[in-house]
């Protein structure tokens, strides 16, 4: 399997921390040297392990917003 390589270019936003230091966090990351993209996942303090996360590219996100708006209106 090849290497992934990653870059966070720009932390948006933490938002939580589990009490053994990692975060969920939403940041501009590179992935293998490619035009960064918004990624929400879990981070070891450090950034040096990752867990399961999902990256959108701006329209996705866009997307993404427009159904939360409308999921809070709803609850």
């Amino acid at each position: 399997m090849a290497d992934i390589t990653y870059n966070i270019e720009k932390t948006l936003g933490i938002l939580s921390e589990e009490k053994s230091g990692w975060k969920k966090e939403v940041n501009l990351v590179s992935w293998n040297n490619r035009n960064p993209k918004i990624d929400i996942r879990d981070w070891s303090p450090g950034h040096e392990k990752m867990g399961k996360g999902v990256t959108l590219t701006k329209e996705e996100a866009e997307k993404l917003v427009e159904f939360l708006a409308a999921a809070i209106d709803n609850c």
